[in-house]
């Protein structure tokens, strides 16, 4: 989301902020309309889940999309851009944001909010108290790039005889692991995710090669997913109103009954719950 953005955001200028409704899953920042209105955008970013868009006065949009949350691009002429996966009637009852913009060049733009059940929000944050914001304050390490290595990793898990899968969705050891990458990534380390986190642990703090093997797996799979477009659940959606087509290379999540795909293992995926959140595993080689 945030790459599709940024090339229509980036250095534009905000002409109009449009509030549909007044909060979302929290009440929507007091004054936003009037704080945003006529700033240029300097900055698009990511921390964790939340999309991060500076202004050059000094405030920070910061904006989680919930589990149905989309932004979507339209022109001047409310041409979509894209082809989009629900009727337009339907979208446009859900849109509750919408920013119009003008680019550098004087290309106009909108940029619009859609969420069906609200379980997104928006807050506005100075620059200088991010690292003090509620929502960033407390989170872990990215699973992006190098930084989640397999030391590092071990660090995060030592002492913890929580299951495997509860403490990689922890959001203060790891910030933007969800569900679905933390089961693909256990199946391709073949990890059970009820182990036992810390047993990935040597006693001296040092990771095991299990340990060594599901940091590679959580690179992995999140390089992957993000190369392919994220993953489409139902009503998730790009930008410029494509589907993620991750899903299409699911090996674990949402594969109940199925084989599982590993090369001699002649198991088969199964689905339990854990803390109230579907698992998808294989119970024959994830160990």
């Amino acid at each position: 989301m945030r790459r599709g953005l940024a090339p229509v955001l980036l250095n534009a200028r905000i002409e109009k902020v449009s509030l549909n409704r007044a909060d979302l899953r929290f009440p929507l920042p007091t004054n936003m309309a009037e704080r945003l209105e006529h700033a240029e955008i300097t900055h698009v970013g990511r921390r964790a889940k939340y999309l991060l868009f500076s202004t050059d006065r000094g405030d920070v949009l910061l904006s989680h999309l919930g589990m149905s949350g989309s932004y979507r691009i339209e022109a001047a002429t409310a041409r979509d851009v894209g082809v989009f996966y629900h009727e337009r009637g339907k979208q446009q009852a859900h849109d509750h944001v919408s920013f119009d913009l003008i680019a550098g060049d004087g290309q106009r733009s909108r940029v619009i909010y859609n969420d069906p059940r609200r379980f997104g929000f928006m807050d506005l944050i100075r620059s200088d108290a991010l690292e003090e914001n509620r929502f960033l304050s407390t989170l872990g390490i990215e699973p992006t790039g190098n930084a989640l290595n397999a030391p590092a990793l071990a660090a995060r898990l030592a002492g913890k005889r929580s299951p495997l899968k509860a403490a990689l969705l922890d959001q203060s050891l790891i910030a933007g692991l969800g569900n679905i990458y933390v089961c693909e990534a256990l199946w391709r380390a073949r990890l059970s995710p009820r182990r036992l986190a810390h047993t990935l642990v040597r006693r001296d703090g040092a990771p095991t090669p299990r340990c060594e093997t599901l940091a590679a797996a959580i690179r992995d799979v999140i390089d992957e997913a993000i190369s392919a477009g994220g993953s489409s659940l139902r009503d998730y959606m790009h930008a410029d109103g494509s589907l993620g087509y991750f899903q299409h290379a699911f090996s674990a999540y949402d594969q109940a009954g199925k084989a599982c795909g590993h090369a001699g293992c002649g198991g088969t995926i199964k689905r339990i719950v854990q803390s109230g959140r579907s698992t998808f595993f294989c119970s024959s080689c994830q160990r």
